[in-house]
C-alpha cells in the first residue's frame, strides 16, 4: 500500500552539541557588583531593625501580644467546638445509615423466607 504523503525529515547534526545548562560554571559577577549588593542588603536589614525598634514607642507592645494570644485562644476553641460538632454529625449519620442498612436486610431477609425454595434435581 503505497501513500502519497510527503516523508518527514529531521535535520541531522554532526554531532550532539552539550545543553547550555552543562557546558561549565557560570562567572562571577564583578566585585563592585558583589560589593554594592552586600551593601544594599546591609541598608535593608538595618532599616527593618529599626523600625522594629520604633515600635514600642508607637504601639503598646504587650497588650497587642496579649490581645494576639487571647485571640488565638479562642479561635482555637471555636475551631475545636466546630470539630467536635462535625464529629458528632459524622456519628449521627453513621448510625442513621447503620439503621437503613439493616431495615433494607432485614427486609431482604424476610422476603428471600416467604419465596419458595428451589427445587434440587434428584
Amino acid at each position: 500500500m503505497s501513500r502519497d504523503l510527503p516523508s518527514i525529515h529531521l535535520p541531522r547534526t554532526s554531532a550532539p552539541q552539550q545543553r547550555s545548562v552543562f557546558r561549565g560554571r557560570r562567572r562571577r559577577p564583578p566585585r563592585w557588583r558583589q560589593v554594592l549588593v552586600g551593601l544594599a542588603l546591609g541598608l535593608l536589614g538595618a532599616g527593618l531593625l529599626v523600625g522594629l525598634l520604633q515600635l514600642p514607642s508607637r504601639f503598646d507592645t504587650v497588650l497587642l501580644v496579649s490581645t494576639a494570644i487571647a485571640n488565638l485562644i479562642a479561635g482555637l476553641g471555636r475551631f475545636l467546638l466546630g470539630l467536635l460538632q462535625l464529629v458528632a454529625l459524622g456519628l449521627v449519620l453513621a448510625v442513621a445509615v447503620a439503621g437503613l442498612l439493616l431495615l433494607v436486610m432485614a427486609v431482604l431477609r424476610i422476603v428471600r423466607a416467604f419465596l419458595p425454595l428451589p427445587r434440587r434435581p434428584g
